[in-house]
């Protein structure tokens, strides 16, 4: 299952980063130490600090990765997206919408 990690580092990590830290691999040890795949981080401007994309087995891997993340420290705001396969939603929603009949 592919997910969007974005985050807010607070300010010990800006530390890191200005002392010439390897902040990109120490987030990546974190989140391959609970089976993550890491296919990509950047750090940008904006809502939040960094965007990372990376794989997980299942929704219980991603919820590891979330309790790992967070409890680290490395982040102090965390919102993981998981990537949906829309196949199987659209079907039922379609297959819902043609038995509902309006009131009226």
């Amino acid at each position: 299952m592919k997910v969007k990690i974005l985050g807010n580092c607070p300010p010990h990590a800006y530390k890191g980063l200005m002392q010439s830290s390897d902040r990109e691999a120490a987030i990546k040890a974190v989140l391959e130490s609970v089976g993550s795949k890491v296919s990509g981080m950047m750090f940008i401007r904006g809502a939040y600090d960094i965007v990372i994309n990376a794989e997980v087995s299942d929704q219980a891997d991603g919820m590891d990765l979330a309790l790992a993340v967070r409890a680290s420290g490395w982040i102090n705001e965390l919102v993981v997206l998981e990537e949906l396969d829309m196949k199987a939603p659209l079907a039922a929603a379609k297959k819902a919408a043609g038995v509902y009949k309006p009131v009226g």
